[in-house]
C-alpha cells in the first residue's frame, strides 16, 4: 500500500518518495519492520497464549529436559505470520502476481497449521488434524501454485526469440534492450516449463525432457509433470519443516537461513543486470519476492528472540507447516525447486531419518521377529539428544550446516 502511495507522492515531487521505488530500500525496511513487529507483539501474544492456557503437552520420550517444556505456550507461529503479512501488505506491490500468490500461500498453510494446533490444544487430541486433511491442504496449495504458474500471463521468463522459436514456447510480448550506444537487442517474454538446475548447460531444464519418450506429445502433457513436482515439493518441505521443529530455535534458525538464500536468488533472478551478468535465467516481476522474503526473514529472526533455549514459546504446526509451505512455494516461483535437496538439506535429512527408521524397524521386525532401529530416536536431532548432546549444541550445529548448504546452493547458479 505504501509503495502505491509513495509512487503517487513522487508525481507531486514529494521529498524522499522515490526511495520506495527501489527494491533494496523496501527490502531493508521490510526486515526492520517485521523484526520490530515480531519483537513487540511477540511478548503480547505469548502472554495472551499463557492466559488462555495454550501450552505444550509433552510426550514422555526419555529426553533430557523434556519435562521443563511442559506448559510452554504453543501456536506462536502466529507471531511469524503477523510479522510477515503486515510489512508485506505495506511495502510490497499488491498488483504483483507473485506477491499475491505468496500471501495466499501463507494464509492457506497457516490455516491448516492453526486447525491442527487447535484440535491438539482445545480438543485435547494429541494427534491433531488427521494426516489425510493435512496432505489434502498441501496438495491443494501445490495445485494452486502450479496452475497459476501455468496459466497466468504474468508468470513468464525472458529469453532470445531464436530460443523461444526453437522450442515452440508461447511468446507473450517482446521488448528491446539497449546493448550499445546505438544498438538494441530484441528479447521476448514467454510461457515456458523450464527451471534452474545445477550442472546443466545454462543451468536450465525443460520439464518436457522428462517426457522425451512421448515424442511430439511431450509438450502437451508437460503440465502433468509440473503439477506433480509442485505438489511433491510443497508436501515434502512442509513436512520436513514440521519434523525439524523439535528443539528450541532449530526450525526457526534453519528456516531463516533458507529464506535468506531464497531472498538472494530472488534478487538475482528478478534483476535483469544481475541475471545477464551471471548468465542465469531472468524471471520478470520476481524482484517483489525479495520484499516478501525480507518480511519473512525479519519475522523469523524476531521470533527466534523468544524461541531460543530456553524457549518462551513454540511455533507449533501453525508456524512449522506454514514455514515449510512458504519456502517450497517460494522456491517453485523462483524456478529453484530442483535445488531444494541442497537448499533444504537439513529438512531433507530429518525427513529421511524418519523414513529410514520406520522402514528398518518394519523390515527387521518382519525378518527377525523384533524391530530394530538405525538411530536411537528419529527425527535425527533426537538421536543426538539421546547421545547426550545439549539441544543448544545440536541446534547451532544444524544452523552451521544449513549455512554451508545455503551458500553452496547460491554457488550452483554458476556451476554448469
Amino acid at each position: 500500500m505504501l509503495y502505491h502511495l509513495f509512487k503517487w507522492l513522487e508525481t507531486l515531487d514529494f521529498p524522499g518518495a522515490g526511495l520506495f521505488q527501489y527494491t533494496s530500500f523496501r527490502a531493508g525496511a521490510a526486515v526492520i519492520l517485521s523484526l520490530l513487529i515480531s519483537l513487540f507483539i511477540g511478548k503480547w501474544i505469548i502472554n495472551g497464549l499463557r492466559r488462555l492456557q495454550i501450552g505444550e503437552s509433552v510426550r514422555e520420550l526419555g529426553l533430557q529436559g523434556e519435562n521443563l517444556k511442559a506448559g510452554t505456550p504453543t501456536m506462536g507461529g502466529v507471531i511469524i505470520i503477523a510479522a510477515t503479512l503486515i510489512p508485506c501488505l505495506l511495502l510490497a506491490r499488491l498488483d504483483n502476481v507473485y506477491v499475491l500468490l505468496m500471501l495466499f500461500a501463507t494464509i492457506w498453510m497457516a490455516s491448516i497449521g492453526f486447525i491442527d494446533d487447535y484440535i491438539k490444544v482445545f480438543k485435547k487430541d494429541k494427534k491433531g488434524l488427521k494426516g489425510i486433511f493435512k496432505v489434502l491442504g498441501q496438495v491443494g496449495l501445490g495445485l494452486i501454485v502450479g496452475l497459476t504458474m501455468l496459466l497466468s500471463d504474468e508468470v513468464v521468463v525472458r529469453m532470445e526469440p531464436e530460443v523461444a522459436n526453437q522450442y515452440g514456447y508461447e511468446v507473450m510480448n517482446s521488448i528491446f534492450v539497449k546493448e550499445g550506444e546505438n544498438s538494441y537487442k530484441e528479447l521476448v517474454h514467454v510461457k515456458a516449463p523450464i527451471t534452474n538446475v545445477p550442472f546443466f548447460k545454462n543451468n536450465e531444464l525443460d520439464y518436457s525432457r522428462v517426457l522425451w519418450f512421448m515424442g511430439d506429445n511431450a509438450a502437451d502433457l508437460v503440465w502433468i509433470v509440473f503439477l506433480m513436482m509442485t505438489i511433491f515439493v510443497i508436501t515434502a518441505v512442509s513436512n520436513g519443516a514440521n519434523l525439524t521443529d523439535g528443539l528450541d530455535g532449530l526450525a526457526t534458525g534453519v528456516s531463516a537461513i533458507v529464506i535468506a538464500a531464497l531472498g538472494v536468488m530472488a534478487y538475482l533472478s528478478g534483476n535483469s543486470l544481475a541475471a545477464d551478468y551471471l548468465n542465469i535465467l531472468f524471471i520478470p516481476y520476481t524482484n517483489e519476492l525479495v520484499i516478501f522474503s525480507a518480511c519473512l526473514l525479519g519475522g523469523c529472526i524476531g521470533f527466534l528472540w523468544y524461541n531460543v533455549y530456553p524457549a518462551k514459546v513454540f511455533m507449533g504446526d501453525t508456524g512449522s507447516l506454514t514455514l515449510g509451505g512458504i519456502i517450497a512455494a517460494l522456491a517453485i516461483l523462483l524456478r529453484k525447486e530442483l535445488l531444494i535437496p541442497v537448499l533444504c538439506g537439513v529438512f531433507l535429512i530429518e525427513n529421511v531419518s524418519v523414513l529410514l527408521q520406520v522402514w528398518y524397524f518394519k523390515y527387521t521386525k518382519k525378518k527377525y521377529g523384533d524391530g530394530r532401529r538405525i538411530f536411537k530416536m528419529a527425527p535425527l536431532h533426537h538421536h543426538y539428544q539421546k547421545e547426550g548432546y545439549h539441544e543448544v549444541t545440536i541446534a547451532v550445529r544444524f544452523w552451521i550446516i544449513q549455512i554451508l548448504l545455503a551458500v553452496l546452493t547460491v554457488i550452483t547458479l554458476k556451476i554448469r
